[in-house]
């Protein structure tokens, strides 16, 4: 597994990864829901989606939008079990652990607070729903 300092420059390094941001429907989206949220809503992304051995249509389960986890797992390299190897090294053909799967979702919100706090600022307002 890679920790956040190594994967980050490895996606700063990628001219594909780098180019990800979240829209301003994403952060509207984590604004209203709260971090608790969208972190159990990304566990179990990657638990129903990417956790198996062998995922069901593995390499393309991970839509580009609808969710600011989606966009995250693009620029993380965490979007597929081949993406998953290649730039976390968690290898393909067995199911994730339990500490990979934690790992992953770290990554993600890593990813998704360094996004959201550079971005267009919107107020965090959990109360809406």
């Amino acid at each position: 597994m890679t920790d956040w300092t190594t994967l980050k420059a490895k996606m700063d390094a990628s001219p594909f990864r780098s180019r990800f941001k979240l829209s301003e429907t994403e952060m509207r989206r984590i604004a209203e829901k709260g971090w608790e949220a969208i972190e159990r809503e990304s566990r179990s992304f990657i638990v129903r989606r990417l956790s198996p051995a062998i995922p069901p249509n593995d390499g393309n389960q991970t839509p580009m939008r609808g969710h600011p986890c989606f966009k995250a797992q693009h620029a993380t390299g965490s979007c597929c079990r081949g993406c998953l190897e290649k730039f976390q090294h968690i290898p393909k053909g067995r199911p994730l652990t339990e500490e990979e799967i934690n790992s992953i979702v770290d990554h993600l919100l890593h990813w998704m607070r360094w996004k959201y706090l550079s971005g267009k600022r919107i107020m965090f307002t959990p109360d809406l729903f």
